[in-house]
């Protein structure tokens, strides 16, 4: 067997999975829910093994966060794929609809993209996720997980194609190319015809990568550059707490904050307590000289700080003079993934929303909250960053294309 054979088997499981009933999918589902906390300590034995193995390359904290699979985080997985269980089903609804002068019938339907393929690292938790997406929206999936989480990715395709089985399902339609290293990364990206579209999750070089180098058509999910920015109106306790909650609530992820822009008027009163507070987590803060002389154990900052994606407890800071400052800084520097404004200036709150040009854009709340589970979709592809298709955020619908179905009674074309 090859990489290419496994992408074929999951080709020719697409019809069987594109014509599955919903409730058909929901058993699956429901199977696959039911099976994540049957099998939770065969799961968290791989997954340990992966984790020391982790430990020892010296793959950084966050990766080993990303990694991490215990009780709690399987029962949230069971969870997210039990509320996918309740959410529509999206394929066959009709997107738009008319009737020709002709008596041509014209519907626009939604119908599966076919096979989906995903490229990730250190993030077993995708592997069900976007799994179960795919069932519910009726597509086969193949999937390269990563070395970093192979032992826990092993257990989690067995278990996800027993689920498929179980319930009549081809359990093909879930295949994986990790036993073929990066020759399996590769046969995907060059897999045209056989995967419809290709969505990698993880660093910026991997993803990079694969908008580069792949011949399938891609859907970027991109690195998070996340801004606040605490207006000169901002509320002091909801800055302190959304810049807290944004940078600390989780490290290791895509919407955490990574630069906090403070409007001058307030930097030196706000800042203070805005550092004191993120002490209680160890955050390191590298800051532009205004900033340096706030608090002089502020590391200074660089240029290239602002485009740093830390996925760590490190925040940078830059004071800026207006919102026009703000709004400048984060459209040169920011990924285009998740910006939140603090503010109670109205017309303020609007021109950010208008002119910030990201795939998610905030008012007072935390950057946190761009993500698939909190939006409702129970799971989620990832976050795309790129304006074609999809942006956001991706659930269910993302997961579909659209086809026209046509019904005549003996038209021809004059």
């Amino acid at each position: 067997m090859s990489a290419l054979d496994n992408i074929r088997l999951a080709k020719d499981s697409y019809t069987a999975m594109g014509v599955a009933t919903t409730s058909k999918k929901n058993d699956a589902l429901k199977a696959i829910a039911h099976l994540l906390p049957i099998r939770a300590d065969e799961i968290i034995t791989a997954n340990r093994i992966d984790i020391e193995n982790g430990i020892a390359k010296e793959i950084g904290d966050g990766l080993l966060d990303r990694l991490m699979l215990n009780q709690e985080r399987i029962t949230s997985l069971a969870n997210a794929i039990s509320q996918v269980v309740t959410l529509h089903d999206p394929v066959g609804e009709v997107v738009r609809s008319s009737t020709l002068p002709n008596g041509l019938k014209l519907s626009e339907v939604r119908v599966p993209f076919g096979v989906i393929g995903a490229i990730y690292e250190a993030r077993p938790n995708v592997t069900v996720d976007l799994t179960a997406l795919a069932i519910k929206t009726g597509n086969a999936i193949v999937l390269r997980g990563g070395t970093a989480a192979e032992n826990t990715n092993r257990v989690l395709v067995k278990l996800l194609q027993d689920a498929l089985e179980s319930v009549g399902l081809p359990r093909n339609a879930v295949q994986t190319v990790d036993d073929f290293g990066r020759e399996g990364a590769t046969a995907m990206m060059h897999a045209r015809g056989l995967i419809d579209v290709l969505i990698p999750r993880g660093s910026a070089n991997l993803i990079q990568t694969v908008i580069e180098e792949s011949k399938v058509p891609v859907i970027e999910t991109g690195a998070g550059v996340t801004h606040v920015f605490l207006d000169e109106t901002a509320r002091e306790d909801w800055a302190i707490d959304i810049v807290f909650n944004s940078k600390t609530q989780r490290v290791s992820v895509c919407n955490s904050l990574e630069t906090l822009l403070v409007h001058e008027k307030i930097a030196e009163s706000i800042l203070p307590k805005i550092f004191e507070k993120l002490a209680e987590k160890s955050v390191v803060l590298h800051g532009d000289e205004t900033v340096t002389k706030i608090d002089p154990s502020v590391i200074p900052a660089t240029e290239a700080d602002w485009a740093t994606e830390y996925l760590a407890q490190e925040l940078s800071v830059k004071v800026v003079k207006n919102l026009d400052e703000a709004i400048d800084h984060i459209n040169k520097y920011s990924t285009h993934h998740t910006e939140s404004i603090i503010t109670e200036n109205e017309a303020h709150a609007e021109r950010f929303l208008a002119e910030v040009d990201s795939a998610a854009v905030i008012v007072n709340a935390s950057t946190r909250f761009t993500d698939g589970g909190e939006f409702g979709f129970g799971a989620e592809v990832g976050i795309s960053t790129q304006k074609l298709h999809a942006r956001g955020p991706m659930g269910l619908q993302e997961l579909t294309s659209t086809k026209w179905l046509i019904r005549g009674n003996g038209q021809i074309r004059a």
